[in-house]
């Protein structure tokens, strides 16, 4: 496993330090989009400065994008295998929980092209849908209970 994310680095052109190898094997296990506040949380003796700059050079390679999702903290999660950080494709939907707060990256939903006119330029696009997600729904809540007990 520690050799594929290796590779992975090494695919993207960033060199695998300790830190990156041990955040991209954190993100590759997430099944939600994380914040800078969930990697301290996650490394508690990182320094913030260094787990930011991780993400910021995975943001800037391609590796990850990251979700303005309205909460004030900005989300990051894995991009597609063929994003290149000068073409990020990441153009899906994001999906909010309001339950659990959590931000899941939707890729089977991608956001359709945008008609804008002649002298507007668009520089980024994002559509992020807000509600219950599968987990949290209330049939969906009670199952999972009753299968605890």
């Amino acid at each position: 496993m520690l050799q594929n994310i290796e590779n992975t680095l090494h695919q993207k052109s960033i060199k695998p330090t300790a830190m990156r190898l041990l955040v991209l094997d954190f993100l590759s296990k997430q099944r939600a989009a994380v914040s800078l506040n969930d990697l301290e949380a996650a490394f508690h003796r990182a320094d913030r400065i260094t787990l930011y700059r991780t993400l910021k050079t995975f943001e800037e390679k391609g590796l990850v994008h990251s979700i303005a999702d309205g909460t004030g903290s900005v989300k990051y999660a894995l991009c597609a295998d063929d994003c290149q950080a000068e073409d990020h494709q990441d153009l899906h939907v994001h999906f909010h929980c309001s339950n659990c707060a959590e931000t899941y990256c939707l890729p089977a939903a991608r956001i359709p092209d945008i008609s804008l006119p002649a002298d507007f330029a668009a520089d980024e696009v994002s559509l992020i849908v807000k509600g219950v997600c599968a987990r949290c729904k209330p049939e969906n809540a009670m199952q999972l209970q009753t299968k605890g007990q």
